[in-house]
């Protein structure tokens, strides 16, 4: 009998990406001929969901785009990666968010957002999709959109037994209302995903490096977090929960974009992680699901399939 794909939602801002291709990223006044573009849907919202989906999981979407010219082609690409939108919603008065990213031959890049209509996405929009949170195994959070909306994310998810595996960024405030500290409901996730340097600001540590690792996320488990999962790029991640703290080292792999590593780490684990309760193994996986994701220009475009992941982790257990 077969069984039912394991559920997840994934709760995050979606954006139509401009990635220009250019030997040296321009400096201001300077212009510099590209080499490729590409113009596609990305975005935490999309390319995690599309991430958790190629990983066979059932995945629904909340976010929000606006009325123009992306919006077919916003659901059309995620209909593509066989990611529901039921809950994709619509402000008509907004235009869609985007990025304009700029990716030098060495795989650096440097980008300017624009928020748009992931700024319009309410509390009361994510009530109304309180059926798909208690059918969920996991829910995916990326905290860039309104405060209310993250905090009734993670509300529900909690109410209706969903863990709630966080990406901590800073939530869009209206202009002048600005707020640097996180709510406080965010650290009561069950997993908190943060970059070395992400989580050196939310913890207030100056010096952000690997040996300061360990001490961030120990403070953030003090602080209510289940688990912290401090990711470091070439130097793989460290997991740190109440039992003590793990380092996971990073894949090789040669490097060609990183546009959608983090997207890729965090969809990968949320998949693995509905799979079987086991952060180790989900925090690998995701680790290498990052690496592949590395190795292709893009950023939807660049996640890796399930079948792409495990044959890396078995490449990397046989050398």
């Amino acid at each position: 009998m077969a069984t039912s794909a394991p559920k997840v939602v994934v709760v995050g801002g979606t954006y139509v990406d401009m990635a220009l291709k250019c030997d040296q990223i321009p400096l201001p006044g300077q212009r510099t001929a590209g080499s490729a573009l590409s113009y596609t849907l990305t975005g935490p919202g999309p390319n995690q969901a599309a991430q958790a989906a190629l990983c066979g999981c059932s995945v629904h979407l909340i976010s929000k785009i606006g009325g123009g010219p992306f919006a077919q082609m916003v659901k059309t690409t995620l209909a593509d990666f066989n990611v529901n939108i039921d809950f994709l919603y619509t402000a008509e008065a907004k235009n869609t968010g985007a990025i304009v990213t700029f990716v030098s031959a060495t795989g650096e890049n440097t980008s300017l957002v624009y928020t748009g209509a992931n700024g319009a996405l309410q509390a009361r929009e994510i009530e109304a999709a309180e059926d798909i949170f208690s059918e969920a195994a996991v829910c995916l959070i990326h905290g860039r959109l309104p405060t209310d909306a993250v905090i009734r994310a993670i509300r529900f998810a909690e109410l209706h037994g969903a863990k709630v595996i966080l990406n901590p960024a800073r939530p869009i405030e209206p202009a002048g209302k600005e707020n640097h500290l996180l709510p406080m409901e965010c650290f009561s996730a069950h997993i908190l995903i943060a970059n070395l340097y992400e989580a050196a600001d939310i913890t207030d540590t100056s010096a952000a490096n690997i040996r300061t690792a360990k001490l961030i996320g120990s403070d953030l488990v003090a602080r209510g977090v289940n688990a912290a999962v401090i990711t470091m790029g070439k130097r793989g991640c460290v997991i740190v929960d109440r039992t003590g703290a793990e380092h996971i080292p990073a894949f090789e792999i040669e490097l060609t974009d990183q546009t959608a590593r983090g997207d890729a780490f965090a969809g990968a684990l949320a998949a693995c992680f509905a799979v079987k309760n086991d952060l180790t193994e989900a925090v690998r996986f995701a680790a290498a699901a990052g690496a592949l994701a590395c190795t292709k220009f893009g950023a939807i475009e660049a996640m890796p399939t399930k079948a792409e992941i495990i044959e890396l982790l078995q490449k990397a257990d046989t050398e």
